[in-house]
């Protein structure tokens, strides 16, 4: 098989081979597929009408993710010539990173970081964003936090979800509009962050503003994350659901 390798349906028998050794961590049957079909690292996967293709990489990092192995299957691809950004084509444009962050793969996250992945890559499915935006929209902590460790740029948005006091109050000096602040009061109570909502409230967020994304009020919010404390302190507030209620 040619270096240049064109893309590979899913439904041709090396691609299910290589689909199925990623995803039950069987590193010895990957390698030797790596070895007799060069190129096949770098192949992009394609669905039967040729809409939307993914790489080998995004295999591993596909939800629900932690696949065995996933690591080691990193470092295989990797090693056989993976790029490390390269990017899902279709809706969005997301690269492996995101796909780990929006599973809360903090082992093969690290691996692709290690590896030189793009910490700060745009493409995400959420507003076309990083990695740490996927991994806070879709409640991924870990990874969200894991990202910060390792560097990733963090917004006023961000700083809110995750608690991080210091920096929130960092981009609150800095001047950000009442949109912004609505929104990140917003995303402080879908993450659970007490203290950070009560800021962005002092600083004038709007107790049941409803972002243009979802329709939810921080309450809303604050009830699906299970986030008890938050829920008592908006109730206690008098703020509302989307319901009204």
């Amino acid at each position: 098989m040619a270096a240049d390798m064109p893309v590979l349906d899913v439904r041709d028998p090396l691609a299910v081979g290589v689909v199925d050794a990623i995803r039950s961590g069987d590193v010895v049957t990957l390698r030797r597929l790596l070895t007799e079909h060069p190129g096949l690292a770098a192949a992009q996967l394609g669905d039967h009408d040729g809409g939307m293709t993914r790489t080998l990489l995004h295999v591993v990092t596909d939800w629900p993710g932690r696949f065995p192995n996933g690591p080691a299957t990193v470092a295989a691809l990797v090693q056989a010539g993976a790029d490390v950004d390269a990017r899902f084509t279709g809706p969005h444009t997301e690269t492996p990173l995101h796909w780990a962050a929006s599973c809360d793969d903090v082992d093969v996250l690290d691996v692709l970081l290690d590896a030189g992945a793009r910490i700060d890559a745009d493409g995400a499915v959420i507003g076309g964003g990083t990695p740490l935006d996927d991994a806070i929209a879709f409640a991924q902590w870990r990874a969200a936090q894991r990202l910060v460790e390792r560097g990733a740029r963090t917004t006023l948005w961000h700083s809110a979800a995750l608690g991080l006091l210091d920096r929130l109050e960092g981009h609150l000096t800095a001047g950000p509009t009442r949109d912004e602040i609505d929104n990140a009061f917003w995303g402080a109570c879908h993450g659970g962050r007490l203290q950070a909502a009560q800021m962005l409230l002092d600083h004038g967020a709007a107790l049941d503003a409803i972002p243009t994304w979802e329709n939810m009020t921080p309450l809303d919010a604050a009830t699906r994350s299970g986030a008890s404390d938050v829920i008592a302190w908006l109730r206690s507030r008098g703020a509302r659901t989307a319901a009204g209620s």
